[in-house]
């Protein structure tokens, strides 16, 4: 035996005698836990290059500057959903150039450090320009600043937003990777083929009942007309069919108005005929004027518009409305809006038929606000048509400008992303020949300009009157002559 084998304990030393001893099943434990938590903690103070990249680029994208002003909710959940989708980015980069053998992190980890601090200078920076801009855009439609922990709110909520997203996506990728290649497939597969079969239609249904529910419900508030105005007891429209934005329709002084629900009539050809009746019945062709106003997708009408035109013609005038649905206008302009197109021209054309057979003919005008422009507009075929068929027309917020303009009164506001929005935002600035410039209005930038543009939909209707999406009397006291 050699000399070492009866060494004594100490001539070990401790790190000998602990890596010769083997761990309790505790301190094995509590030894993992701390390497775990060192590992978070290195990888918090120095997160990889392409984490860093995609928390910046979605945080910076979302701090640029937009129509209308935002609170720290719709501000963070912006932020969140773009951080989200750049961190999905950068994971499916991230794997695929692994796959090809490179990772950036270990080539240059020099890189990790710096450029966490220059990400975290720019976000810094974009959050002082954007509370600037925000500032500026309450300033133009006097409304309060924003208040002092605005920015303190915006990133608790984006960080929770965030952390949920990458848990349920670490979440999902863990039982994938438990399952194995051939079977994770085959739950993905299952997975959507239950959301398009079961969960979607579930999902749609259920919103359906949920408009056609508000559509039904009845406002006690609301008075029944007793004139001439549809609803009335000499009415063949119904109080209970109107819906619930028809009733906000003929509901009120002013002139009379007639509307036919949705509920009023079994099919459009029904409805159309329908509400030439209540016209006749009403005597709305012995008066001087007729506007065919085309609503909304939930079959809004401007309150403000009903007040515009009585001012305009002096309370001698008939207005007349068809809806076509009861969703909202978002959802009618996304996945129905020949709705709106059909409906516009079957009744315009009707009206205008029956106008034709009389002696006394009243001046005939059209008018549409939001999705209703677009779908009033779409009655001719060009500007020559619209001129030659109607003594005039006005449109209040079309989307994206695409209305007949010649012979009309265009009413839109820089600040209404309705007014901005379309697909081709993506790659082109909007065309705002003839925009009203109400507040400051941010420089084009491609794709991000159509991002922001598309957050601030949410909230047009939100805006301060004579901002946004909102209109005055001066929908109806605009309108021009024959």
């Amino acid at each position: 035996m050699t000399s070492t084998q009866f060494r004594p304990v100490g001539a070990f030393g401790f790190d000998d005698l602990r890596a010769r001893t083997p761990l309790r099943p505790y301190e094995a434990r509590w030894r993992l836990a701390g390497t775990a938590a060192s590992a978070a903690v290195q990888r918090l103070s120095r997160p990889r290059i392409g984490t860093t990249l995609a928390i910046g680029v979605g945080a910076l994208a979302s701090l640029v500057p937009g129509l209308l002003p935002r609170t720290p909710g719709a501000q963070a959940m912006l932020t969140g959903l773009l951080i989200g989708l750049t961190l999905g980015i950068a994971g499916i980069v991230r794997f695929v150039v692994r796959r090809c053998g490179f990772d950036i992190n270990r080539r240059l980890p020099q890189v990790r450090l710096p450029l966490l601090i220059v990400m975290s200078a720019l976000v810094a920076g974009a959050a002082a320009l954007a509370g600037h801009w925000q500032n500026k855009l309450r300033a133009a439609m006097s409304t309060a600043p924003i208040e002092a922990d605005y920015w303190l709110r915006w990133l608790i909520e984006a960080v929770l937003i965030v952390v949920m997203f990458v848990g349920i996506s670490r979440g999902a990728g863990w039982v994938l990777r438990k399952l194995r290649w051939a079977r994770g497939v085959s739950l993905v597969a299952a997975v959507a083929a239950f959301l398009y079969l079961v969960a979607t239609p579930m999902v749609v249904g259920w919103r359906q009942a949920a408009y056609a529910g508000a559509n039904a419900a009845l406002d006690p508030a609301l008075v029944q007309p007793i004139s001439d105005s549809s609803g009335s007891a000499e009415s063949a429209v119904s109080w209970s069919s109107l819906g619930a934005e028809g009733r906000k329709f003929v509901s009120g002084a002013g002139p009379d108005r007639v509307y036919v629900g949705v509920e009023s009539a079994p099919d459009l050809e029904s409805r159309v005929s329908l509400a030439v009746r209540e016209l006749d019945r009403s005597g709305a062709f012995a008066r001087s004027n007729l506007v065919v106003m085309v609503p909304t997708g939930s079959g809004w009408i401007d309150s403000n518009a009903v007040r515009g035109f009585d001012e305009r013609f002096g309370g001698d005038v008939t207005l007349v409305g068809l809806q076509y649905s009861y969703a909202p206008s978002w959802v009618t302009f996304v996945f129905g809006r020949d709705q709106a197109v059909t409906a516009a021209h079957e009744l315009f054309t009707a009206v205008e038929n029956r106008i034709r057979t009389l002696t006394h003919k009243p001046n005939l005008y059209l008018y549409g606000q939001s999705l209703g422009a677009l779908g009033g507009s779409s009655v001719f075929a060009d500007d020559a048509d619209q001129d030659r068929r109607t003594c005039a027309a006005l449109w209040a917020g079309p989307p994206a400008g695409q209305v007949h303009h010649a012979g009309a009164t265009v009413l839109s506001n820089s600040s209404d992303p309705v007014v901005h929005w379309s697909p081709a935002l993506l790659w082109r600035a909007p065309d705002l020949t003839g925009t009203r410039l109400d507040a400051p209005l941010p420089q084009w930038l491609p794709v991000l300009s159509f991002v922001q543009t598309t957050a601030d939909l949410l909230a047009a209707l939100d805006a301060p009157a004579g901002h946004g999406h909102r209109y005055g009397t001066d929908q109806g006291t605009a309108m021009g002559t024959c």
